[in-house]
């Protein structure tokens, strides 16, 4: 309010408070739900020795995401009196909560669907090794896409440029590099991440398409080809 809001109404705040409020009980409800009938699944003795280790850390897994959220909150209340830009959280630390959810969301994910679909016995061929490997690669880069996005969002870096291809009237911009040293025009410099952000969104959804193409040269189970064919979807939808 005293840097920027001066005009914001009591209505206002309270519409950022609750939503704030919200997604903090949100997060709260979320670690009840996978730490209760985790703890009664333990009890009744329905889990196996490496499902307890998958279980303990996913938990931890909850705790931690839930403490980087109050730790990226935090850099955003901290007072700056060297600094008149725009009050905001840090994007490095709202990269690293955007991170560990994605990581959290994944495991879970892959922990349920292991336990409720049992794995195909294919035989290990070179094709499939191959897509295999491609695949683990498609999600590295997604990933770093992800994250990417992460300080989009913590430098307002989507409002820099809003024309595409091109970057206002360039292919690429006069200030990519204009801070010192260069390796943090990466991390801090709106333009370069909005550059980068874009590459990496084109070579994801590249990677995808090239990922669909090469698997449909392959017999797979029917199982794998939605697999593949939900991800082209949702890369093209994204």
């Amino acid at each position: 309010f005293n840097s920027l809001n001066h005009d914001m109404t009591l209505a206002e705040f309270k519409f950022i408070w609750y939503m704030e409020y919200s997604h903090r009980m949100w997060g709260r409800v979320v670690g009840l739900a996978y730490i209760l009938p985790a703890a009664y699944f333990w009890r009744r003795g329905w889990l196996s020795r490496p499902l307890k280790g998958c279980v303990l850390a996913l938990c931890g897994l909850v705790c931690f995401q839930g403490l980087l959220g109050w730790y990226m909150v935090k850099s955003g209340l901290e007072e700056k009196p060297d600094s008149y830009d725009i009050p905001r959280v840090s994007q490095y630390r709202l990269a690293a909560h955007l991170g560990s959810a994605l990581v959290l969301y994944s495991a879970s994910l892959w922990t349920g669907l292991s336990l409720l679909l049992p794995r195909h016995k294919l035989p290990e061929t070179h094709q499939l090794l191959r897509l295999r490997q491609y695949a683990h690669g498609t999600t590295a880069l997604i990933f770093l896409t992800a994250l990417s996005g992460a300080f989009v969002a913590g430098l307002d870096a989507g409002l820099v440029y809003n024309s595409f291809p091109k970057m206002g009237e360039r292919w690429i911009p006069d200030d990519l590099l204009a801070f010192s040293p260069v390796l943090r025009n990466i991390f801090e410099n709106p333009t370069t991440v909005q550059f980068d952000h874009r590459i990496l969104g084109i070579a994801s959804v590249t990677a995808v398409t090239a990922l669909y193409l090469f698997s449909r040269k392959i017999p797979l189970p029917r199982r794998t080809r939605m697999a593949v064919t939900s991800l082209l979807a949702i890369a093209c939808m994204q």
